[in-house]
């Protein structure tokens, strides 16, 4: 059987990789294209290790980014992000990936869509600006720096982005109820208070001593709790539903696993991180868990974490709460699994105005994606993968 070979570009960008695409290069059928896109990556793979394309087997490793020329004002490149679910045909496009954006800036110098340092990124999921600061080598991206990125091995030239009126980047509000704070009715598990922001991306917020958690337990044990990730899901869905992200419960799960996502958060304490290393209480405002596509991140989304530190700056809230220790001005240091992670987020009278971030990022390999040519035009190629026919949730 023949196979389809399309310009790509593998990259990493902060504690995520993606395959990265030209928009040219793609087919212009939608469904075309998430079938490309899962084929590319591995998926749908009930194994959940993606042995047959390029994916990691996490939500971290399973993302697409498809760039092209900027069509707004000012603007050097369109960006489009798309999360690959791993173990089902769906491809999830409602909202952006702070990691994968710190690769765009590089990407696009090195392809020629821009001149750095300085790239203005249009992210056509959220409709808002991003200003990468990339760090040159001549007229190339730099690669080595001696910034450290907590759950990247070694050190890197250390990229900024400037996630510019983050606010409503979804649902048009930075608090789609119009609240800090909600009361959720969750099936199956009763109330539960959470804080519904939407900053970068939307976000469910709850504590995680309403879930019998303490802020710091280990990811890969929480992975191992079937009952605690469906309770996770069900307060996810209830939370899109309340978001206006998706019109049922079902639909939530169906149509829209990856946003929004859930964060379980705790005032600081001292705890290890998953490398070993103490991690004091005074050194953090507070503790996170994020979960993404039903597992609990091995360090913390970057858009996760921009809209916590926003939230963090929002009376009310429960991260404001969690984090109760907070000065005015200074950065949000945020404790997850793989470290810390400072970010810089202004909020004035209600409105989300800026969030700084660091990143670094990478460009692994570049050539050709190898995809069996029927993916690209049989709407069932990828059906034995699944026992069915493919779908996917393009919108």
């Amino acid at each position: 059987m023949s196979q389809a070979r399309i310009p790509a570009v593998f990259m990493r960008g902060g504690t995520s990789r993606a395959i990265f695409f030209r928009n040219s290069d793609l087919p212009t059928d939608p469904a075309a294209r998430d079938r490309l896109f899962l084929a590319a990556l591995g998926g749908p793979d009930p194994y959940g290790r993606q042995l047959d394309g390029l994916g990691g087997g996490s939500s971290s490793t399973s993302k697409i980014a498809i760039i092209g020329p900027g069509t707004e004002p000012g603007v050097d490149v369109n960006f489009t992000f798309a999360q690959v679910d791993v173990g089902s045909p769906r491809v999830d496009y409602k909202g952006n990936c702070g990691n994968i954006s710190s690769a765009v800036g590089p990407y696009a110098i090195e392809e020629g869509l821009a001149r750095g340092p300085s790239v203005t990124i249009f992210n056509t999921n959220t409709k808002k600006r991003i200003l990468a600061l990339v760090p040159m080598d001549g007229d190339q991206p730099a690669t080595r720096g001696n910034f450290e990125l907590p759950g990247v091995p070694g050190h890197g030239a250390r990229i900024a982005l400037d996630f510019q009126d983050p606010g409503g980047a979804v649902t048009g509000r930075l608090l789609p109820t119009g609240t800090p704070r909600d009361r959720l009715d969750v099936p199956g598990l009763g109330p539960i208070d959470a804080s519904l922001i939407d900053a970068t991306n939307p976000m469910v917020f709850v504590r995680a001593a309403d879930l019998g958690l303490t802020g710091v337990e280990s990811p890969e044990a929480l992975d191992r709790d079937r009952e605690l990730a469906g309770r996770i899901e069900a307060i996810r869905a209830a939370g899109a539903v309340a978001m206006g992200i998706a019109p049922s419960i079902v639909a939530a799960t169906e149509r829209s696993p990856a946003v929004p996502k859930v964060a379980m958060v705790a005032p600081p304490r001292d705890y290890r991180d998953i490398a070993g290393s103490p991690i004091r209480a005074d050194e953090v405002d507070l503790t996170v868990l994020v979960v993404s596509m039903g597992k609990i991140h091995r360090a913390v989304a970057l858009t996760a974490a921009m809209c916590l530190a926003v939230a963090a700056r929002v009376p009310g809230s429960i991260p404001a709460e969690a984090a109760a220790g907070l000065a005015p001005g200074a950065d949000v240091r945020i404790g997850h699994p793989s470290g810390v992670l400072p970010l810089a987020a202004t909020v004035v009278d209600g409105r989300a105005e800026n969030v700084r971030v660091y990143r670094t990022a990478r460009r692994l390999m570049e050539g050709f994606v190898r995809v069996p040519a029927e993916v690209l035009t049989d709407p069932n190629a990828l059906a034995d993968r699944v026992g069915g026919v493919a779908r996917t949730v393009a919108e």
